[in-house]
C-alpha cells in the first residue's frame, strides 16, 4: 500500500474512531424536560393562593389572574456513567421565595446498582413522603392542575440532600418497594426567614399489582424556623418569666420533630381510575397536628378525561390558647401580655383548616402534551384562611373561595 493509501486509511480509522467515541458519548446521556403553562383566578380579593408555602403572592389579592402559581420549566440530564452507575441533574425554574425566576437545583444525584433490585443514591434527591412525590410537580403526570394542597401542602419541601437506599422484590406477580432515606435540606422563606430541616428519616413502601398501587410512609425530621416574627413572638413570651417560657418552648419552632404517616392507593385499569391518600402530621409547636385526605376518580373518553376530587384537611391540636394570665400585671404589662396572646392566637389560628370540591378536565390533544381546565370551590373552616397565604388585614377568614385554573402541561 502506497504512502497516500496508507494516510487516507489512517485518516478514515480515525474519523471513525472519533464517530464512534461520539456516539458512544451521546448514547450515554440524556435529555428530557417537562413544563407547565398556567394561570389562575381567585375570587378572593383580600389573600392569595399560592403554588406552594414558600411562594410569596398568587392569585387573589396580588392579581387576579396569575400566571405564576403554575408555570414552571424543567430539563433533567441522566448520564449512565457505568452500567451500573446512573447521575441525574434536575434543573427547575419557577416563582421562588424572593419572586426571582434563577432555575434551581431540584436533583443531583448518583445512584449506584448494587443488584438488579438493590440500589443506593447519594446527593440531592425527591421527598417521597406521598405517593406522587416523585413527579408532583411534572403536571403532564398527574390528573390535577396540581396535587390536591389537602395532603400535598403537610410536606411543602419536595427534596433533600442525603442518601437513600432502596430494594425492590418480586413474588406472585406483585411488585414490592421499599425505600429508606436519611438527609437534611435548608429553605428560603417569602419573609426573610429561614426553615432547616436536620435528620431527615423518611421510610416509604410501594406495592403494585396489575392495575392496583398501594403507597404507605413514615417521615421524621428536626423542624427550626428563624422568622422575625415568629422570633419576635416567642422572645416576647419569655420576658415573662417562667410561665411565658413555658408557653414559648410549648409553641417555638426549635429543633423540634416533625412527623409524618401516610397511605394511599391507585387503581387505574385503562379506562378509568380512582386514587386517594390520607396523611397524618404532628408537631409539638404552634403547626400543631393536622390530618388531610383527597378522594379523585376520573373516566377516559378517548383523548379527554374528565376527573372529580373530594377533599379535606383539619387540625387535630387546638387552634388557641389562653397564653399569659393578665391578672395582676400592671396596666402597661397587662396590655403587652394581651397582644402576645393575641398575636399567638392569631399564629394557631393560621393553620390550614378547609375542605374542596374539585372539577376538572384533561384533554391530550397531541402527543407529549395536554391542556387541563379545572374549578376548585374551597370551603374555608371558621376562623381559619385554609391554604391561603399573603392575607390582608380585610381579610375575613371562613367563607367559600372560588378557583379558576387553565394548564398546558408537556414532556419532552
Amino acid at each position: 500500500m502506497g504512502k497516500l493509501a496508507k494516510a487516507l486509511a489512517g485518516t478514515m480509522l480515525l474519523h471513525l474512531t472519533v464517530a464512534e467515541a461520539d456516539e458512544t458519548v451521546k448514547s450515554r446521556f440524556t435529555l428530557n424536560g417537562f413544563g407547565t403553562l398556567g394561570v389562575v383566578y381567585s375570587d378572593e380579593e383580600q389573600a392569595d393562593f399560592v403554588s406552594n408555602t414558600f411562594a410569596p403572592d398568587g392569585a387573589g389579592y396580588t392579581r387576579t389572574w396569575s400566571p405564576e402559581v403554575d408555570s414552571r420549566l424543567g430539563l433533567q440530564l441522566t448520564a449512565s456513567l457505568t452500567p451500573r452507575l446512573t447521575g441525574i441533574l434536575q434543573l427547575i425554574a419557577e416563582q421562588r421565595y424572593d419572586e426571582n425566576y434563577t432555575p434551581s437545583v431540584e436533583w443531583a444525584n448518583l445512584k449506584y446498582d448494587i443488584t438488579p433490585d438493590l440500589s443506593v443514591r447519594v446527593g440531592r434527591m425527591v421527598q417521597s413522603s406521598l405517593m406522587v412525590s416523585e413527579y408532583r410537580k411534572v403536571g403532564y403526570a398527574t390528573p390535577w392542575v396540581r396535587p390536591p394542597d389537602e395532603v400535598y401542602s403537610l410536606v411543602p419541601v419536595t427534596n433533600f440532600d442525603g442518601i437513600d437506599l432502596s430494594f425492590r422484590s418480586h413474588f406472585d406477580g406483585f411488585t414490592n418497594t421499599l425505600q429508606g432515606a436519611y438527609g437534611r435540606k435548608d429553605a428560603s422563606l417569602p419573609d426573610g426567614g429561614t426553615a432547616e430541616v436536620r435528620d431527615v428519616v423518611t421510610l416509604t413502601d410501594t406495592l403494585e399489582w396489575g392495575n392496583a398501587t398501594l403507597f404507605a410512609s413514615y417521615g421524621r425530621t428536626r423542624l427550626s424556623i428563624d422568622a422575625k416574627n415568629i422570633n419576635a413572638l416567642f422572645e416576647g413570651y419569655r420576658q415573662f418569666g417562667p410561665e411565658g417560657e413555658a408557653i414559648a418552648d410549648r409553641y417555638d419552632v426549635d429543633d423540634k420533630r416533625y412527623e409524618v404517616v401516610a397511605v394511599g392507593t391507585r387503581y387505574d385499569p385503562g379506562d378509568w381510575f380512582v386514587m386517594g391518600e390520607l396523611a397524618h402530621s404532628n408537631s409539638q409547636t404552634f403547626i400543631g397536628d393536622s390530618r388531610g385526605w383527597y378522594v379523585t376518580g376520573g373516566y377516559r373518553f378517548g383523548a379527554i378525561t374528565p376527573f372529580v376530587t373530594l377533599a379535606r384537611v383539619r387540625v387535630d391540636s387546638s387552634t388557641s390558647d389562653p397564653g399569659l394570665s393578665l391578672g395582676g400585671l400592671p396596666p402597661s404589662l397587662a396590655a403587652r401580655a394581651g397582644g402576645l396572646n393575641a398575636a399567638l392566637n392569631g399564629l394557631l389560628g393560621s393553620v390550614a383548616q378547609q375542605k374542596s370540591v374539585t372539577l376538572g378536565a384533561r384533554w391530550d390533544f397531541a402527543r407529549n402534551a395536554a391542556l387541563k381546565v379545572q374549578y376548585d370551590r374551597l370551603d374555608l373552616d371558621n376562623g381559619s384562611p385554609g391554604v391561603l397565604s399573603n392575607t390582608q388585614p380585610g381579610f375575613e377568614p371562613g367563607g367559600r373561595v372560588d378557583l379558576f385554573s387553565v394548564t398546558l402541561d408537556f414532556v419532552f
